[in-house]
């Protein structure tokens, strides 16, 4: 089953190859307005690779976590390609390529690491060896899903963490598989602390990859074949370094979600309903990619229709755990597709969203390993050729729809504009209407930028919303650059009659001034002070601005 050390490697750049230039397209793409001004845009913080940069970025955690080598690679870019999006997707794109490249070698330390132990999973016949690496690391690279972690700049934290992720991964496995061989003992301990080095590095790029220490247990099970060699406790005590990391971790990341009070406030049986609505979608767009949109809201109230995924779920999994007694590597695929998701899953949700394409990208790394694995079987040497030629078929003729589907969906992320079309086009929600509409605001297009106002301002009155107040003050203010100055005067006088705030006063000032009614508009610069500029949004309440929302995980 084993293929020579250079065709390996020669395979793991073929699939970086191959996903660097089906990704060049997001290229052309630009910044949007869902993240990407808190984190590159308007984050001075990131403009110098000073002394001041490093103590900010190892202690600030205002987005909800502390990642500072992703701020670290933030602010190389900026100091080579400055605000161009060009340099921050070319990063993303040459980084997702590398991954790809590294699940190969993954997929060869797993596939290699069942054969040792004798595991009876999907193995392939040796001759085809190479196909099979080269078919793993393309369905898990140009699945459509990975779009969204490449092609969306905030994203960097994925494409980051996964190389380190992937890194210590691959490290592990070869520790693993060299601790119990006579004289590579050293060989083994060097491998184990690169393993821990990188671990270390993805939690500081994204804190998502905590769990990799109990999925290290799981490969111990299966394919590795450790436990039934040794006992579970001496396999832990093993993994002691990297739980101690993963805690230290998983501690600060709670403790800055509950001091800065982004955790949704939903009840034990909500939270489980959106996490098995969550699991059940993941799998149907890893069978079924068709449909992605970059984001999917919570909906209130959760529909009934969560529950009943949930229960499939639990169904499958109890099937799944039953069919693992004498399938481990079924089981193990299984909890190496769960366990990855359970930080970014409604229990410590911190954004909006139901699920998201982009907390795929890590689960998916090992199922697409097992179905490349299990397209091998199929057409080892037992199989006949009227049998190995119409799977091999497919397998290719997926790829292919990969591959299309993800060019497509690039161009999802083109702009603000066309992301934010997406979602409306899939799931309408006053937010996307609103941040579509900032959008043709500021590209002029102001009356295309009023009829979203208006739709996002319906939504709200209609869901009985304190803070609708601002969209009157928004849709002013589109009104106001369009040349509307009466429909402008009534817009802020409607923000103002729920909410006088001296910006609204300043700008429903300049447009009584454009109508000529300048006894009016002096009264409205008196009573906004030294207030002016462009409309923010306030927070009712605290009566302060309040940062939109942005996505979370």
């Amino acid at each position: 089953m084993k293929s020579s050390r250079k065709v390996v490697v020669a395979t793991a750049l073929i699939v970086a190859l191959i996903s660097l230039l089906v990704y060049l397209r997001a290229l052309d793409c630009g910044f949007v307005n869902w993240d990407d001004q808190i984190y590159i845009l308007n984050n001075v913080d990131i403009r110098g690779l000073d002394r001041k940069f490093f103590v900010w970025a190892f202690t600030d955690t205002a987005t909800g976590w502390w990642m500072p080598l992703t701020w670290l690679s933030f602010a190389v870019d900026y100091h080579f390609w400055g605000l161009d999006p060009f340099g921050y997707h070319l990063t993303n794109i040459l980084l997702h390529a590398v991954n790809g490249g590294l699940v190969v070698l993954l997929a060869d330390r797993l596939l290699a690491g069942a054969a040792g132990s004798g595991e009876q999973g999907p193995a392939p016949a040796r001759w085809r060896y190479p196909a099979l690496l080269l078919l793993a690391g393309l369905v898990w690279g140009l699945h459509p899903l990975r779009v969204e972690s490449v092609a969306w700049a905030t994203e960097r934290k994925d494409v980051l963490n996964g190389a380190f992720a992937l890194g210590a991964a691959i490290f592990y496995l070869h520790y693993a598989q060299l601790v119990d061989v006579p004289g590579r003992r050293r060989t083994a301990v060097h491998a184990y602390l690169a393993s821990l080095v990188l671990f270390g590095c993805s939690l500081m790029a994204k804190p998502v990859s905590v769990v990799i220490p109990i999925l290290f247990l799981v490969a111990d099970w299966a394919p590795l074949g450790r436990l039934r060699r040794g006992g579970v406790l001496a396999l832990v005590r093993e993994k002691v370094p990297y739980f101690a990391l993963a805690a230290a971790m998983a501690t600060l990341t709670l403790a800055v979600a509950e001091q800065d009070n982004v955790l949704l406030n939903l009840t034990l049986g909500q939270r489980i309903a959106v996490s098995g609505n969550a699991v059940f979608e993941y799998c149907r767009l890893t069978l079924w990619p068709v449909g992605i949109i970059p984001l999917y809201f919570i909906p209130d109230p959760i529909p009934v229709a969560y529950t009943v995924k949930t229960v499939i779920v639990a169904g499958a999994a109890c099937c799944c755990v039953y069919a693992g007694i004498k399938r481990p590597w079924l089981l193990a695929t299984g909890l190496c597709f769960v366990i990855p998701l359970l930080p970014v899953m409604a229990f410590t949700q911190n954004g909006i969203q139901a699920f998201a394409a982009r907390f795929t990208y890590l689960p998916a790394v090992v199922p697409s390993i097992v179905a490349a694995a299990g397209v091998g079987k199929v057409c080892a040497g037992g199989a006949g050729r009227a049998k190995r030629l119409p799977v091999a078929g497919l397998a290719v003729a997926l790829l292919f729809f990969y591959g299309a589907m993800t060019v497509r969906l690039i161009d999802v992320w083109h702009d603000s504009g066309t992301m934010w079309s997406r979602v409306i086009a899939f799931q309408p929600f006053d937010r996307a209407y609103f941040y579509r509409a900032l959008f043709r605001v500021d590209n002029g297009d102001y009356s295309a930028a009023v009829d979203d106002y208006t739709a996002c301002l319906e939504i709200a009155l209609r869901e009985g919303l304190p803070e609708a107040f601002n969209l009157y003050a928004f849709r002013g203010e589109a009104f106001l650059r369009w040349g509307k100055y009466d429909e402008a005067v009534r817009d802020f006088s409607a923000a103002i009659a729920s909410a006088a705030q001296p910006l609204y006063y300043y700008n429903r000032g300049v447009a009584l001034r454009k109508l000529g009614r300048l006894a009016e508009a002096a009264a409205d610069f008196r009573r906004a002070g030294k207030a002016k500029g462009q409309i923010e949004w306030f927070d009712r309440e605290s009566g302060g601005q309040n940062k939109p929302v942005g996505a979370g995980n």
